[in-house]
């Protein structure tokens, strides 16, 4: 259908080879340095927290590049390519979301000083609560690091030739290894040697791609006569895939659960000395994420006007549509040696920051919610550390092999690595809220609200795989690749139409199946509040004893729970017998005034021992 002439032009070059080789080098280099250098490694707080000694900056890239992962970098401008810049949108629930984070979420965890985000359900909850936690957000981080490696594999094997799984197994051994070996400092600082490199490789590949057709302004024009420049859409549909609403309202939840309870953020921010230079990492990350969506939709643009009579996709050139922005490299670059290296070597290090972090955050949270909580809880400091090595190398192993998953599931990347997400990151993020903004939800409370959310949102999630929808694109034109596309489609139509994935018309299928991805965490969320909330009103349970740092200090305070408003009552019903304790208040109440105002005399009171939990925080 090709030529081998133009099928030779698209794989490595010597230099674009090398160009990898060296990134990965360097990514393992340091590694290797803090592995040597590191004598302190032999306790936890430095191998998973840095001596809690980071600086801002470095920690702020780290957060940066963990969430921009080859996801984002194949999946947007292939978003963009094929649907619009819609997801633009996205941004305005960036500006809502990171606050939230920096000043509700981030001053929480962080005065409790956490080891593993997960023991704050035990204290506020349970262990039981934490352990269930703890599985649910393993199996989520496992699933989402899956498709991390997946991505930057499928490029590497588009360009390189090589088979897919020796893509698979090469990236994940190199992160495996720096990070096993190398500790949380090792992940920060290949987080930002790697930041840099995607960034280079996006603003590369933008100025030599507008200079090719003539300008940004020959690329806007040409995109908006294409229909993918409109954004605002604000359809109150639901089921409408990307609307105002849905990018504002479903993404700010989407981000928040990904942000605001995650391990690897969390765990982050534990590692600077003071809390408002763990606020300041967070609110780095606001420009930076605007800027790398802006950047990644503004190639799908491009790629877009170089394409926009010739689909790719129409024409069998790939076989997904995640491949849009690789193919297109080696077509632009290929002339420059060493620039399509630059480009996989900026997916790789979306890949390996994303997955270094995971694999980082899943020792810490398997050492301290299973090890240490289950099976050795007086384990040594060296056996800690030692046991969170091996448990970063397993989990390395485990993505591996998890890959075979996401390699069979269609659709762009990354709304199938969101959906994910939504789906069991939503009733986390939502048990965790509830417990930090209401003081009634007991442990049981929370537990059916959490199996509630859980149950609701993995049934919308698997319907929506099992009848799924098609989801129409913008224009795709083949009209200046007409013999090409004809030979395609003779050869297409020899093949069973059994491959070919089948779709049912919209109306035959359950409304619920075909929301937005981007609902799944909101709805997720907010079912676990209001179950929660409706099983403690259903068992009649008043404000249970929560400390005031396990809530924010606004909803304590809101709730009546500030024991500046209620510590003279306190003192009082704590001297007191519980029998009669109304009587006693009723008969004495100018007494109990003035106590309140600081004259009465506690002498009055009858002496004894109070213990009454129903009522106070």
């Amino acid at each position: 259908m090709e030529s081998e002439d133009t099928q030779s032009h698209r794989k490595f070059d010597l230099p674009d080879y090398g160009v990898c080789i060296a990134m990965l080098g360097v990514s393992a280099g340091i590694g290797v340095f803090y592995a040597i250098s590191g004598r302190k490694q032999n306790t936890t707080k430095e191998f998973l927290f840095g001596g809690k000694t980071m600086n801002v900056i470095p920690v702020g890239l780290s957060v940066l590049a963990t969430f921009l992962s080859a996801i984002t970098l194949l999946g947007l401008p292939a978003e963009s390519y094929q649907f619009g810049i819609q997801y633009w949108l996205i941004n305005i629930s960036y500006c809502f979301m990171l606050p939230i984070v920096a000043h509700i979420y981030v001053p929480l965890f962080y005065k409790l000083q956490v080891s593993s985000v997960n023991e704050y359900l035990e204290k506020r909850y349970n262990k039981f609560i934490r352990t269930v936690c703890f599985v649910i957000s393993t199996i989520s981080q496992l699933l989402y690091i899956a498709f991390v490696i997946y991505a930057p594999s499928l490029v590497l094997s588009q360009v390189t030739g090589l088979h897919l799984w020796v893509c698979v197994s090469s990236i994940g051994i190199v992160c495996t290894f720096y990070t096993t070996i190398g500790g949380i400092k090792a992940v920060i600082w290949t987080d930002v040697f790697q930041i840099i490199i995607i960034f280079g490789a996006l603003i590369t590949i933008i100025v030599k791609g507008a200079i090719d057709v003539g300008g940004i302004d020959v690329v806007w024009s040409k995109a908006e006569a294409g229909g993918r420049t409109a954004i605002l859409d604000f359809n109150p549909d639901p089921t409408v895939r990307h609307t105002f609403w849905s990018l504002t309202f479903g993404g700010f939840f989407t981000w928040l659960s990904i942000y605001a309870v995650n391990q690897a953020m969390v765990q982050r921010s534990l590692t600077i000395p003071t809390l408002p230079k763990a606020k300041a990492v967070i609110w780095m990350n606001l420009p930076g994420n605007i800027l790398s969506v802006t950047l990644t939709l503004l190639v799908g643009l491009i790629i877009y006007v170089n394409y926009s009579t010739c689909d790719p996709i129409k024409t069998k050139q790939v076989s997904s549509p995640n491949q849009i922005f690789p193919l297109f490299v080696m077509d632009s670059l290929r002339d420059y040696p060493g620039l399509p290296g630059l480009f996989v070597s900026g997916i790789f290090s979306g890949a390996l920051s994303t997955l270094s972090s995971s694999l980082n955050s899943l020792s810490a949270n398997t050492l301290e919610d299973l090890v240490r909580s289950y099976i050795a809880p007086n384990m040594s400091e060296l056996a800690a550390t030692r046991t969170a090595k091996f448990l970063a190398l397993f989990y390395g192993i485990v993505a591996i092999v998890l890959v075979v998953v996401v390699e069979n599931m269609t659709g762009t990347v990354l709304q199938a690595a969101l959906s994910i997400s939504g789906a069991l990151g939503g009733p986390i993020l939502g048990i965790y809220t509830l417990g930090m903004f209401f003081p009634w939800p007991s442990a049981f409370a929370a537990f059916i609200g959490l199996i509630s959310g859980l149950g609701i949102c993995i049934w919308i999630c698997i319907g929506s795989i099992m009848f799924r929808a098609p989801n129409p694109t913008a224009v795709l034109s083949v009209e200046s690749c007409e013999d090409l596309y004809m030979s395609v489609t003779q050869v297409m139509s020899s093949i069973s139409n059994s491959s070919t994935p089948v779709f049912l018309p919209r109306e035959e299928f359950l409304t619920m199946y075909r929301l937005s991805y981007l609902w799944y965490s909101g709805i997720g969320c907010l079912v676990v509040i209001i179950i929660g909330l409706l099983v403690s009103l259903a068992k009649g349970n008043n404000k249970q004893d929560v400390e005031k740092s396990l809530m924010t200090p606004f909803f304590y305070n809101l709730w009546g729970c500030d024991p500046k408003h209620n510590q003279a009552e306190r003192e009082i019903q704590s001297s007191v017998p519980l029998v009669g304790i109304q009587d006693l208040k009723r008969k004495n109440s100018a007494m109990f005034n003035k106590r309140m105002s600081g004259d009465f005399d506690s002498s009055l009171v009858v002496q004894g021992v109070y213990r009454q939990n129903v009522g106070n925080c």
